[in-house]
């Protein structure tokens, strides 16, 4: 009985000094790294100190972004989209209808265009955002709300994408921290210029990771549905006899006479400014003229007329009692 608790220290005695070596020689390795990247100077050596830095740390830590690539692909991230055309009675309570069960399922509504068409009918195009886990019931209501006409539905995995992007970004961090400890460490100015530089592409690399991670996070957790509604087209009702009657000719009549009218004050309005025109061209021309032929006509000249002789008295007619003498 006293040899088994023996026997169990001396176990645990081994495990422990196989572990304290394994750890000493990992730091050993660490150290030989860093101590190899530090003599290097200038432009060029200060860029392969830290490329020669990233290497051995996605060297050492290959294995462990290896075991959280399949922590993180144990879940599958996927891109939702579908698209809907429904035909409705009243377009104003379908886009109320599908706004409360977009926010009553935690969604948004991203854009919506809404627009009469030839006082006849109203549609409406809406883009709703929801999450994922609301996606098939919300997508089941919209359906619903009225007939429809045509639905198209879109998945795509995109796992393998969110999985090197994360990775890419865990080693573009550690990149990024360990430029920025060489330069802390730097003492030459060409080598802080020259860390500078490649701590500034570095850190634009993590920002652009960065940004494809929001996108690729927003558009797998909260699905997009696209809704097209529309009214049914009113029909005009049959008047049983389609052959016109007086009152539709009177009202044609009246109708061609108010055109013939317009368009007789259209073509007065249009000729108005040529006949005024006209008209003060014509009392100039009279005005002038008068006057310039009244300067060119020469003065009448006075002309003496003699006074009349007085003309002879005729013969008397004879009396009656002359004639009977002859």
């Amino acid at each position: 009985m006293r040899a088994l608790p023996a026997f169990a220290a001396a176990l645990l005695t081994a495990s422990l000094a196989l572990a304290g070596c394994s750890a000493g020689s990992s730091d050993s390795a660490d150290l030989k790294a860093e101590s190899a990247a530090e003599p290097a100077t200038g432009q060029q050596g200060a860029g392969a100190a830290a490329d020669k830095a990233d290497g051995q740390r996605q060297a050492d830590s290959g294995k462990g972004n290896s075991e959280a690539d399949d922590g993180t692909s144990a879940k599958a991230h996927v891109i939702r989209t579908a698209t809907l055309s429904v035909e409705v009675k009243s377009v104003t309570k379908a886009l109320a209808r599908a706004r409360t069960v977009a926010l009553g399922a935690g969604g948004v509504i991203e854009d919506e265009t809404t627009e009469r068409i030839d006082d006849t009918h109203v549609t409406s195009n809406v883009v709703l955002r929801v999450p994922e886990a609301e996606y098939d019931s919300v997508l089941g209501e919209l359906a619903g709300a009225g007939k429809l006409l045509s639905r198209t539905a879109n998945a795509k995995d995109v796992t393998e994408q969110v999985v090197d992007v994360n990775s890419r970004i865990a080693t573009q961090r550690a990149s990024v921290n360990r430029v920025r400890k060489l330069m802390d460490q730097a003492e030459d100015i060409t080598d802080v210029v020259a860390l500078e530089s490649q701590l500034n592409t570095r850190q634009a690399e993590l920002e652009s990771l960065l940004a494809r991670q929001a996108s690729l996070a927003d558009r797998t957790t909260m699905a997009t549905i696209t809704l097209d509604l529309s009214e049914r087209t009113k029909e005009k009702k049959d008047g049983g006899d389609d052959e016109p009657g007086f009152l539709d000719a009177l009202g044609g009549g009246w109708d061609a006479l108010v055109s013939v009218l317009r368009w007789i004050v259209v073509v007065l309005a249009a000729i108005l400014p040529f006949v005024a025109a006209l008209a003060v061209l014509f009392g100039l021309w009279l005005l002038f003229g008068v006057r310039l032929r009244s300067r060119r006509a020469p003065a009448p000249v006075p002309v003496a007329v003699a006074p009349a002789e007085a003309a002879p008295d005729p013969d008397p007619a004879p009396s009656p009692d002359t004639a009977k003498e002859d």
